[in-house]
């Protein structure tokens, strides 16, 4: 799933409807002398599209191929195996699969071939196959769920390590061998069923982008945590190479930025280069910048609400706006209306402590303003998201305004639609 280094790190265009919408102008953690790293270069992830291959990618894919094709696993021909529902080499998507293993082993052909048969080995004691359709129970939902796609269209994997706080289910997950065998197969399983998904075809989408919670996360005093983590990142880094295009971590803790720190000087560039950190402040506000708003689930300030029991007449297909708000600074959206209809529409500022107001303003001069809703404080507390809507029965405009008394600046997210009266 990640190279070694990166698991041992993990612990583990807007648019918009009929009106038109402009805006008008108008502590991490405790421990502060250990600095959140910021920034080692931004990973570049390698095309898998053949013609953008160089010459020595393309000599070592040859070579792999040729290696593979005469490879044989217990008396089978090579070319009859599939992995991951791809048959190797008699389907176009396992050039794809096969510079997995080769960048996995710096373009070394004998070194690739011998980790794919490792795997294909490893699979087959596994029983991947019939763990596939196993039901091994929900209890783990939570902890590790997929949601939503990044900027640039990779499927987004959360990993909320605080669910283990609850005693219950860890004592249930890690108290014994046996158990935390299962939780390693629900976990197997689940990547499976993860990459199961991806296209695998050239130039497609072929890897995973990880977002890793520590918000109340057990810490590394848990030795059975520990065991498990270990015994997931050996099988992870061996059986599933390159299919992780970003390891971002949010909420993370002091000690997590000193367990780092002393492991940093060991790490490659590449290595490093896949790995975000933020602590809990600036978490949402980082996530907005790898995946879109409403791709980002509810709780991690985001508008998405796949995994909660949120009514909304929003999917991720409606794309969301983002405005930064200055401090100390008020801030008027504008949503111009151009046909009688009823609008929609669900904003929220991160974090808040703003005061909040709607109003329609009527075309006619002589017509009345309408009070929406009349200016409110919002703090952290309420709702994190608002959701209202209005029957517009003249032209007009729909002004919503943020007002941020603070110091600090607010990341404002909204969207809207129109629908019909008849509706």
């Amino acid at each position: 799933m990640m190279d070694r280094e990166e698991a041992e790190a993990a612990g583990e265009g807007r648019s918009e409807n009929s009106p038109a919408a402009t805006p008008a102008s108008s502590g991490d953690e405790a421990k502060p002398t250990i600095q959140i790293p910021r920034s080692f270069g931004s990973f570049k992830e390698e095309s898998n599209r053949i013609s953008d291959l160089s010459e020595s990618e393309l000599n070592s894919l040859h070579e792999l191929r040729r290696l593979v094709q005469e490879a044989n696993t217990d008396g089978e021909d090579s070319g009859g195996i599939s992995i991951w529902g791809i048959p190797l080499l008699k389907d176009d998507r396992s050039d794809v699969v096969l510079l997995k293993f080769l960048r996995a082993r710096d373009l070394k052909a004998q070194e690739a071939c011998t980790m794919l048969r490792e795997t294909l080995q490893w699979r087959k004691e596994f029983n991947i196959d019939e763990l596939i359709d196993e039901n091994l129970g929900d209890d783990l939902d939570k902890v590790v769920f997929m949601q939503g796609h990044d900027r640039e269209g990779h499927p987004v994997c959360y990993n909320v390590y605080g669910e283990f706080q609850n005693n219950d289910l860890y004592q249930k997950t890690f108290s014994d061998e046996e158990k935390r065998n299962m939780f390693l197969r629900w976990r197997i399983q689940f990547l499976e069923k993860s990459i199961r998904k991806l296209d695998f075809v050239s130039g497609g989408v072929s890897t995973i982008c990880q977002v890793n919670d520590l918000k109340n996360s057990p810490g590394p005093g848990k030795k059975e945590l520990r065991l498990a983590t270990k015994q997931a990142v050996q099988l992870l880094q061996d059986n599933y190479p390159e299919f992780v295009s970003k390891q971002i971590f949010i909420n993370v803790p002091w000690w997590y930025l000193a367990f780092y720190k002393m492991i940093s000087p060991f790490m490659t560039q590449r290595s490093k280069s896949k790995l975000v950190f933020a602590g809990p402040s600036r978490s949402a506000e980082t996530l907005f910048k790898y995946i879109s708003p409403e791709q980002v689930p509810i709780q991690y300030g985001g508008l998405s609400v796949d995994n909660c029991d949120c009514g909304s007449e929003f999917t991720r297909d409606d794309t969301a706006t983002e405005i930064t708000i200055k401090p100390t600074t008020k801030q008027t959206v504008e949503i111009i209306i151009y046909e009688k209809c009823t609008i929609v529409w669900e904003l929220r500022v991160v974090g808040w402590e703003v005061t909040y107001g709607a109003e329609f303003l009527p075309e006619n001069r002589e017509a009345y303003t309408v009070i929406i809703q009349k200016p409110r404080k919002m703090s952290s507390e309420d709702e994190p998201v608002v959701s209202q809507s209005f029957k517009v029965g003249e032209l007009g405009k729909i002004l919503l305004t943020i007002d941020n008394p603070t110091a600090k600046k607010k990341k404002l997210v909204y969207r809207f639609k129109v629908k019909p009266l008849s509706e």
